[in-house]
């Protein structure tokens, strides 16, 4: 076959183009900052994070804007297993590029994620899962835990509800790293007040949806209080059997001890009225909150941001202005090195205010006890919350001599 001299030009044309085009790529991918939003989006936790958590993500880059280099937000599913949670984190951290991986609710699944965060020196900033490990025996230079953890849960709506009258307890709670620790914390706060815990009855987790065998324990036990270790989904099932069986219309009080806003709007305020529960974000705080707010609410209408999702647009916005402070190269070569930089700059966001990062990797700002309105309180859509018991940011975290983080200086 005769080649004319016509196609071997356009042979070299192309070969000399091909190089040129891979480098104009990897160049391009070098000023390219990625975010990774890994969550529950099928499962009891969907509404606490899913969707919303990157709307929240995606807002915080809108509002960043450019500062020179190029950020895209990708997204998964953990479905709630650690082990899929793992592979997603690994795959992105080695092959797509990602810099950072941020929500991650279920602490099975955090702790897996935070694993390899560690192990590759990249960014993981926790919104989503409770447990205080990831600032204590889980941490690492590249990781930052927000919004709140089973420690300051356990204080806020724990010794509150003991304070009181709520002395003895008994507890339903999600059979995992969650719940088995948010359960140690409240029992160490009951206990410490004089209160004494009855019993408590673990459950599968995912999976469970009848609590009634469980429910009927609590009321067998004559506790004062029920202490539901659970979240989202569990949550919401388990106050609305709750309702159903008599246990809150007997004088049993109900203490949820991980509860959010959207939980509050899927019980409605007949049945959620006179709950406390504690949440570091509400968006009728004051002005800058109910602004964030407006501006989210658009995108996500029937599913208004709680705690998580305004840790996720928080942390990544306090995130992308480290990486601007240390430029794109540093950040990619070492993610320890872009937490050094977001621990050395105070936070300063619509969300939650001043505040800042301790060396541990915990993000610390208030704890709102908050008691659910009465439908005749609520004045509009989503007004679900009166402020009960505000704890500072300085009390409402355990103090960093008792985290064992290993890092962490003596």
């Amino acid at each position: 076959m005769e080649i004319s001299r016509r196609s071997l030009l356009g042979t070299a044309a192309v070969a000399t183009a091909l190089p040129v085009a891979g480098r104009r790529a990897r160049a391009q991918a070098a000023n390219t900052i990625r975010i990774g939003v890994l969550n529950d989006q099928s499962g009891p936790y969907r509404d606490t994070g899913g969707v919303t958590s990157v709307i929240c993500t995606k807002q915080a880059v809108e509002v960043f804007a450019s500062k020179g280099f190029t950020v895209e937000v990708v997204t998964a599913d953990h479905q709630n297993k650690p082990d899929l949670g793992a592979s997603i984190a690994r795959e992105w951290y080695d092959r797509n590029h990602v810099d950072m991986i941020i929500d991650v609710p279920t602490s099975s699944v955090a702790l897996a994620v935070a694993g390899v965060a560690k192990e590759k020196n990249k960014v993981h900033i926790n919104t989503g899962a409770a447990t205080a490990d990831l600032t204590g025996k889980a941490c690492a230079p590249s990781i930052v835990h927000w919004s709140y953890d089973t420690y300051m849960l356990a204080k806020s709506t724990g010794g509150a509800t003991v304070k009181a009258g709520g002395d003895s307890w008994y507890f339903i709670t999600a059979d995992y790293a969650f719940g088995q620790q948010l359960q140690r914390d409240t029992t160490s706060f009951v206990t410490a007040a004089g209160g004494k815990v009855m019993g408590a009855s673990p459950y599968p987790f995912p999976g469970t949806t009848d609590f009634s065998s469980f429910l009927l324990q609590a009321q067998a036990s004559k506790a004062k209080v029920l202490g539901l270790c659970n979240a989202g989904g569990d949550t919401v099932n388990s106050i609305k059997q709750a309702k159903e069986f008599g246990l809150m219309d007997s004088g049993m009080k109900i203490a949820a001890m991980l509860m959010f806003i959207n939980d509050v709007h899927a019980l409605g305020l007949p049945v959620a009225q006179g709950l406390t529960l504690t949440e570091s974000f509400y968006w009728d705080l004051n002005d800058k909150t109910r602004a964030f707010t407006k501006r989210v609410v658009p995108k996500t209408p029937d599913n208004w941001p709680n705690m998580i999702h305004a840790g996720c647009y928080a942390s990544t916005l306090h995130f992308l202005k480290a990486i601007t402070a240390i430029g794109v190269p540093a950040a990619k070569k070492s993610g320890a090195a872009i937490v050094e930089r977001m621990k050395a700059t105070p936070t300063d966001d619509d969300c939650f205010g001043q505040n800042k990062i301790r060396e541990d990797g915990l993000f610390l700002c208030p704890a709102y006890l908050f008691t659910v309105k009465t439908p005749a309180e609520s004045k509009g859509p989503w007004d679900f919350y009166k402020t009960t018991v505000t704890t500072p940011a300085d009390q409402a975290w355990k103090p960093m001599a008792d985290e064992g983080c290993y890092f962490v200086k003596a």
